[in-house]
This record gives structure tokens, C-alpha cells and sequence, in this order.
């Protein structure tokens, strides 16, 4: 599954669901799909993502660091994961513009 985030001043973001969901959850809404922030309440939505954000990346870094003590013995190469603080600049991004030009934030 998608999710297109939209509003009047930025183009459309697309994410996976998984990640969407994160996301929108980071931000304090429901996770009902389609869902809307009115024009008001983008500042905030924004605000408690950021925050979350941080705690999510804290707890990644933990993560990571305990996955790199096991992983010392493996000699396969592996990939990087991407973390959801990259992936929630396109839709930090949408929210500040949304914020700038007073609009309201939908996705479906």
C-alpha cells in the first residue's frame, strides 16, 4: 500500500503504508487512511513529529550499536538500514511549507 501526502504549497510525497503509518502515528493523528490536518493544527503535528523523531532515532542508534557487536563476526556485507528520520524529511518538508502558506495537510 501508498500513502500521498498533499497540500496546496508542496508537491504530492508518497511513502509506503508501514512507513506512513509511522509517521502519521509520530505525529499524534490516527492512523485512518484517508486523514487530514486542518490548516491550525499543522504546526503542531509537525512539532510532536520532530520530537518523535528524536526518541525514535535515539532508540536506533542503541539498536545499532548492540546489531554491531553481534555483526563483528559476520563477514557478509550488509546494506545500511534507512532510518525514519531520512525518511520523514520529505513530509517535514510538506508540513513546513503547509505551515507557510496556511494550509491544510492530507493523505490518502
Amino acid at each position: 500500500m501508498l500513502v500521498t501526502f498533499s497540500c496546496k504549497a508542496h508537491n504530492d510525497v508518497t511513502m509506503f503504508g508501514d512507513i506512513a503509518q509511522s509517521l502519521i502515528k509520530m505525529m499524534e493523528y490516527t492512523t485512518d487512511i484517508p486523514g487530514a490536518i486542518i490548516a491550525e493544527d499543522v504546526e503542531l503535528a509537525l512539532a510532536n513529529l520532530e520530537k518523535n523523531l528524536i526518541v525514535a532515532a535515539a532508540k536506533q542508534c542503541a539498536t545499532q550499536e548492540q546489531q554491531q557487536v553481534v555483526d563483528l563476526d559476520d563477514e557478509d556485507e550488509k546494506e545500511p538500514e534507512i532510518g525514519i528520520s531520512v525518511r520523514a524529511v520529505p513530509l517535514i518538508e510538506l508540513l513546513k511549507a503547509a505551515i507557510f502558506a496556511k494550509s491544510y495537510v492530507m493523505w490518502q
